[in-house]
């Protein structure tokens, strides 16, 4: 008689691939941190297909430009903004890379989402079922009244 036990093996991953697990986990914390804030995704749009100084970054806002630059700083640490430095002019551009690794992250909860559009699609068919079913009633109705 051949007898078989269990085996349970438990496989821990490597150093490599859990400091890069945490590295990512730590470049999405940074993103979700500056998206977080309304000035700075005013300064996304403002940087979205322009590359542009300190100085026009910071006109239309109603701070400091050392306020805007730590702004700008907050966006650079997390990698959505990138900034070309001539003597002492700073010239910044949007990186959207960040946000698309912020955009997967996010897709893997449309399910749900989907699933509530699902549940309002079924809805919507049932009123217009029992409004389809009630027309034709009502027609008749609207005859009879009026040949009385």
């Amino acid at each position: 008689m051949v007898s078989v036990s269990p085996v349970l093996q438990i496989v821990q991953p490597t150093a490599a691939a859990a400091l890069e697990a945490d590295g990512d986990d730590m470049r999405l914390d940074l993103v979700f941190h500056a998206l977080s804030d309304p000035t700075r995704r005013r300064i996304l749009q403002r940087l979205d297909g322009n590359a542009l100084l300190v100085s026009e970054i910071a006109a239309p806002f109603e701070i400091s430009l050392q306020g805007v630059s730590r702004h700008i700083q907050v966006l650079v640490r997390a990698g959505l903004v990138q900034q070309e430095r001539s003597g002492r002019i700073s010239r910044c551009s949007l990186d959207v890379g960040p946000l698309l690794n912020a955009a997967v992250w996010l897709n893997r909860y449309t399910k749900y989402w989907q699933q509530q559009f699902d549940v309002l699609a079924v809805s919507l068919a049932r009123i217009d079922e029992r409004n389809a079913e009630e027309a034709p009633r009502g027609k008749k109705r609207g005859r009879l009244a009026r040949h009385k």
